[in-house]
């Protein structure tokens, strides 16, 4: 596994629960206001290389957290393009911690075989932009080959196989209600909604413009997503 860095707890990335977060390396997407392309291009990637946590520290410090932390969540920029992700979440959950993975929604197939081998407990999924424009706003590479995997996603989840929810980072400027409109239709009837807010830092596109939305106009657009799904949050 290719980890660019750990987030020893938190309180915010599962509900109600602590965790810690392992950060992996690798993204098939070049979203322009992406704030780490150190971990997202490969030249870069490979210049830091040397930066990278070896899987031997990261199962050292999980030794030291059993029994203070409850969750272990690996997030990426994309954990699924990593081919050794099955065997790194297996060993985490041997360990007796429950495994959470955040995606972009690439590979249904590996994560249907974590979800069916009881080795993931949760699933996160980003819905960055509506599908119809995906392509354009993510730079995704092989976009019919990811709409497929989305789809087939999207639709395994829904028969909630496992704990999931569905999270979409927002942008001033960047998201139109409209927008929002048409992606909260898409997920209609998931069973959790998440909305994060924009925060601008170094990104992949150094002209990228967007601002974050105040707390009043998140809830706001919250109340929109409510007209669609069971459940509706803001991550502030």
């Amino acid at each position: 596994m290719q980890i660019t860095g750990i987030q020893q707890t938190t309180l915010v990335d599962y509900p109600w629960k602590v965790a810690s977060i392992v950060f992996t390396a690798g993204c098939q997407f070049r979203c322009p206001f992406c704030y780490n392309p150190q971990a997202v291009l490969p030249e870069l990637i490979a210049r830091y290389r040397s930066q990278q946590i070896p899987e031997e520290a990261i199962f050292n410090f999980l030794k030291q957290r059993v029994g203070l932390i409850d969750w272990v969540s690996i997030c990426g920029w994309e954990p699924t393009v990593q081919p050794d992700l099955y065997d790194f979440a297996e060993k985490v959950k041997k360990m007796w911690f429950c495994v959470k993975l955040d995606t972009n929604g690439r590979d249904f197939e590996i994560v249907k075989k974590m979800v069916e081998d009881w080795i993931l407990d949760y699933v996160a999924v980003d819905l960055k932009w509506p599908l119809s424009n995906y392509e354009k706003r993510t730079w995704v590479s092989e976009f019919w080959d990811f709409l497929e995997n989305y789809k087939a996603l999207l639709d395994y989840l829904k028969t909630w196989v496992v704990d999931y929810e569905y999270r979409s980072t927002l942008i001033k400027w960047f998201h139109e209600k409209e927008d929002l409109e048409e992606m909260w239709m898409y997920l209609q009837w998931i069973k959790a909604r998440y909305l994060q807010n924009y925060l601008p830092e170094e990104t992949l596109d150094p002209n990228f413009v967007g601002e974050p939305f105040t707390w009043v106009e998140l809830q706001e657009l919250k109340n929109i997503a409510n007209k669609y799904v069971e459940f509706c949050s803001v991550r502030w």
